[in-house]
């Protein structure tokens, strides 16, 4: 065999390699295009704590594999946290507010709760549950509370306590960074994302989603809504406000338009939802109509429909 065959017979194989390489790019970004039209990306934006990681966690339970034992069991210490931080919460807000305690013991026991380190707290144990327990109690406390955990603290201070589906949706920890939840649902995968509700994790992720127009807007917290609204009213907050007071759906109806009128372009539709992100059946049924405005959305754009 020549040198000129041997070459040519190294060059042939070459040839060969780089057409089979290249043919299985041409099917890899086929691949791609293809699930990138079945893949949705929802973005959550919003304020810090107004719920956006809640929803996720409803998204878990709903379409997802929900929480197991292991699960909840990991959320054991930031509920015994979040049990500080709201007493200490309450605490601080007597005080500026200069709401006295009726039970004069109950000093000493604010004292007590407003020393511990949130940080550094494990468990649940006496004294603190006892002082908590009597805090909670006191008349001049319930003027100013925040009841997730309070009203179960006799179950939560249990040494077998396991947090339960509803005490993992109301724990509070501050999201940092981007966090994502994909499920598959109807053969197209949602992958919803957090990305924090501080106004300096923005940079980060905002132009990720530059070409993405559709909207859709949770009005969440409804219940604590309905609830303030009766001894707090909105024209105190919103002097344009002429509704009538301790009605909630005119509330709800004055406070919706505030958001719409703030959409720069009259063609975009808003599509808007009153939620409250802890109740798992409220966000079932508000997600089943999201999900089929998605997945219109998306028909559209693909010219499917």
């Amino acid at each position: 065999m020549t040198l000129e065959s041997i070459m040519a017979c190294c060059l042939s194989e070459e040839a060969k390699e780089a057409r089979r390489i290249n043919d299985e790019i041409e099917r890899q970004l086929r691949r791609d295009k293809r699930d990138a039209r079945r893949e949705l990306k929802l973005l959550l934006l919003g304020t810090g704590e107004s719920g956006k990681s809640t929803f996720i966690k409803q998204m878990r339970i709903i379409h997802g594999t929900g929480y197991s034992e292991d699960d909840k069991r990991g959320f054991t210490k930031l509920v015994f946290q979040n049990i500080f931080t709201s007493m200490q919460s309450m605490i601080r807000a007597m005080e500026t507010l200069k709401i006295p305690y009726k039970y004069e013991h109950n000093k000493p026991h604010a004292n007590l709760v407003k020393e511990v380190d949130v940080e550094m707290v494990f468990a649940l144990e006496n004294p603190y549950v006892d002082a908590i327990k009597s805090l909670w109690n006191d008349p001049g406390t319930l003027k100013c509370y925040d009841r997730s955990y309070m009203n179960a603290l006799d179950r939560i201070s249990q040494p077998c306590y396991l947090p339960t589906q509803q005490d993992v949706l109301r724990v509070r920890v501050p999201t940092t960074g981007i966090i994502e939840y994909p499920f598959d649902l109807q053969s197209v995968i949602f992958r919803m994302v957090d990305v924090g509700g501080q106004r300096s994790e923005r940079r980060k992720w905002i132009h990720c989603f530059e070409n993405n127009s559709s909207v859709i807007l949770f009005l969440n917290k409804k219940d604590l809504l309905e609830e303030k609204i009766m001894y707090s009213h909105l024209v105190d907050y919103f002097p344009e406000y002429d509704g009538p007071q301790r009605d909630a759906q005119a509330g709800r109806e004055f406070i919706l338009k505030m958001f719409v009128d703030l959409n720069p372009d009259s063609d975009k539709i808003i599509y808007s939802h009153f939620t409250c992100a802890t109740d798992t059946e409220n966000i079932r049924f508000v997600f089943a109509a999201v999900k089929d405005t998605i997945l219109q959305l998306n028909l559209k754009e693909y010219n499917l429909v």
